[in-house]
């Protein structure tokens, strides 16, 4: 298997989310004989040979005082259905904050969303952690273990959603001429606006 294939194999598993089967299957009706078993040997062999170089991109990564973490589902497949997966990123990116270092991003990937997955992620790491208010980083901020704890420095892009929801429920309101809220049954009688 040639390195073009070799990165197509890859690049269409974990970019594209097409199982091995499926690439297996696509390259029998072109009329090349791809056993799954021989593409699953690959992803193994590369992701061994890649091990080194993300191994230095997670020392980078970890090495930040400044982390950005975010969680994003992902379909896994599953015997004779689809899962819903996550992919935990960590960005360092210190150039807003006047930072030379260049930036780079780590990937984790688990089945679920349980706090075990940042805990273990950033067991080491010490510094600002700009995230959502997801409870599962919650474990991090604790002042109690060695090192001291993770800093919380909560994303504004999230706090700014709840704004911009309120106001857009003021002018969905304002356009509506029924939309003024009714109180029935008002002692006295009647309905108050």
């Amino acid at each position: 298997m040639g390195p073009n294939l070799l990165a197509m194999l890859l690049f269409e598993k974990f970019g594209q989310h097409q199982p091995l089967n499926r690439q297996s299957e696509r390259y029998g009706r072109e009329g090349i004989d791809l056993p799954v078993s021989t593409l699953a040997d690959q992803v193994g062999a590369a992701t061994v040979a890649l091990a080194p170089l993300h191994e230095l991109i997670a020392r980078h990564v970890m090495a930040a005082e400044r982390l950005h973490a975010n969680d994003t589902t992902v379909p896994i497949l599953a015997k004779g259905k689809t899962d819903t997966g996550r992919i935990w990123t960590y960005v360092r990116d210190g150039r807003p904050f006047g930072g030379g270092d260049p930036p780079a991003a780590l990937y984790f990937a688990s089945r679920d969303r349980r706090q075990e997955h940042p805990d273990a992620h950033l067991a080491a790491w010490r510094g600002t952690l700009q995230a959502d208010a997801y409870g599962g980083y919650n474990g991090l901020y604790d002042p109690a273990p060695p090192g001291g704890p993770v800093t919380s420095a909560l994303c504004w892009s999230h706090a700014c959603r709840c704004f911009f929801e309120l106001a857009d429920i003021a002018a969905s309101t304002r356009r509506r001429p029924d939309a003024a809220p009714r109180v029935a049954n008002r002692p006295g009688g009647g309905e108050a606006h």
